[in-house]
């Protein structure tokens, strides 16, 4: 049986989740089920949704919240923390170097072609510097627990790390439902994200941008699967939210187009992947960017977050040799362990994964969302036949790791009239800041839950929902 994050394996109550096993066990039937329905309510008329790419019959939906908050005690998040600000810091170093010295590739810590080849290395940022040195300012490391011996990493997120809104708006509903149970517990706050967002961006700002740099969210707009999490932001961070048409470049410097005139910017927090940042340099179709900004952006007139050719560091392939990078570029051991992983560029390692086919999960190196995975003991004999024929053509698109045996967290079974619990599959986003002053941790982060029995795949756009996440203070 998995671990429960409330009753772990041997069925009692972990000391964390005490008052929340009381509060369940009085709460009155349906309690739950109307507390829900409320949240969806609530959720529906603030517009807080996502696109669905592909979905014929419905352009945006509801992220489904339950309404029974995930917790971790004090002692259990310091570790975390630990280990997160250790990882963010390697990959900042990792990136400074494949674009500098490449001292790691030299040193055979991460083999040259792996790098070089990469989709997500931007060869145009070779012997770059990101204004300040920093070159991930917002990471999303997702984490999975499967025993009580601690959390595993499953993948690194540095390009444009999503869900950030979830996690704040599922505490404010959290709040405006069950304020008495908060009063029982010690939380704490995920409400200062935006002000250590602002002030790292602010930090990252150029050179001689002052005291009051001006910074703006770049959105691809409103056909975008995470747009309400693009406005939400810009709105919580007191900043204008743009398109590209809305910014143009003069003289090496960004400026944005106002009511009132010009107005230079310093810096962009763009939710942008880089093809499409500058068609002057990427690709020349893009109508999303703004020709000219890579111009800007090696001139050090703007700050971008997060810096371009920052995907090479999501590649989940790069992810496989995270504790090497780590040891070399801090000498420490590795905090947070990954999971184990084949890589299946590797003769032996593709040999093996092919003949377990029907017991791994197999992923493309530069997959996200749920999307182009296998997993194989879900899998039917002519998918599996179909996957074997994929990885044999190009091993080096994948990796396979072992069907983890996900953590469960109790859940509101909404099937249940009466507002009866069942067990789901959870894992963990939190969110880790980068800026020249140093890396700083939400005290929380998302928590993602498959709510379809059985499930594993925990992702929105696969049918998951989210959870409230409470980092306890003692």
């Amino acid at each position: 049986m998995a671990f429960d994050e409330m009753s772990g394996q041997g069925g009692e109550v972990r000391a964390s989740y005490g008052g929340v096993a009381r509060w369940l066990a009085e709460a009155p039937e349906g309690l739950l089920q109307a507390r829900s329905r409320q949240a969806e309510l609530f959720f529906r008329r603030m517009g807080i949704t996502f696109a669905v790419h592909g979905d014929a019959e419905s352009s945006e939906r509801l992220i489904p919240f339950d309404v029974v908050p995930r917790i971790i005690d004090a002692g259990e998040w310091a570790g975390l923390e630990a280990g997160l600000a250790q990882r963010v810091r390697a990959i900042n170093a990792f990136l400074a170097d494949i674009y500098g010295r490449q001292e790691c590739l030299k040193a055979g810590v991460v083999p040259e072609r792996l790098i070089l080849t990469n989709p997500g290395y931007v060869p145009e940022m070779q012997g770059r510097r990101p204004p300040r040195d920093v070159w991930v300012q917002i990471a999303g490391v997702d984490l999975v627990r499967t025993a009580d011996d601690g959390f595993l990493v499953l993948e690194d997120n540095c390009r444009t790390p999503s869900g950030v809104s979830y996690m704040l708006e599922n505490r404010e509903m959290m709040i405006r439902l069950f304020p008495d149970l908060f009063a029982d517990y010690a939380v704490r706050p995920v409400e200062t994200y935006c002000d250590m967002l602002l002030a790292a961006l602010r930090d990252c700002a150029p050179e001689g941008a002052g005291s009051d740099p001006t910074i703006v969210v770049m959105t691809p707009g409103p056909f975008n699967s995470a747009y309400y999490e693009h406005s939400f932001l810009a709105d919580k961070l007191g900043v204008e939210l743009v398109e590209g048409r809305d910014l143009f470049v003069d003289d090496g410097r960004v400026f944005m187009r106002t009511t009132e005139g010009r107005q230079q910017v310093d810096v962009i927090y763009r939710r942008i992947d880089d093809d499409f940042l500058d068609p002057l340099t990427f690709r020349p179709d893009s109508t999303l960017g703004v020709p000219g900004l890579m111009t800007a952006y090696h001139e050090g007139t703007v700050s971008l977050a997060n810096a371009v050719g920052t995907g090479v560091a999501d590649d989940k392939a790069v992810y496989t040799y995270m504790p090497e990078i780590i040891r070399f570029f801090t000498g420490e051991e590795p905090i947070l362990k990954n999971v184990p992983t084949w890589r299946c560029r590797e003769p032996e390692a593709l040999k093996e994964v092919l003949a377990r086919l029907d017991q791994l999960v197999v992923k493309e190196v530069g997959g996200s969302g749920g999307y182009g995975m296998l997993i194989g003991p879900a899998a039917t004999r002519a998918e599996i036949e179909a996957f074997r024929a994929r990885l044999i053509d190009d091993p080096e698109d994948f990796i396979a790791q072992p069907t983890l045996e996900l953590s469960t967290a109790p859940t509101l079974d909404k099937s249940d009239p009466a507002g009866g619990l069942c067990r789901r599959h959870v894992d963990l986003r939190p969110f880790v800041l980068s800026s020249p002053r140093g890396v700083t941790v939400a005290p929380g982060g998302l928590t993602r839950v498959a709510l379809k029995p059985g499930s594993l795949v925990v992702n929105s756009s696969q049918g998951g929902g989210t959870k409230d996440t409470w980092v306890l203070d003692r």
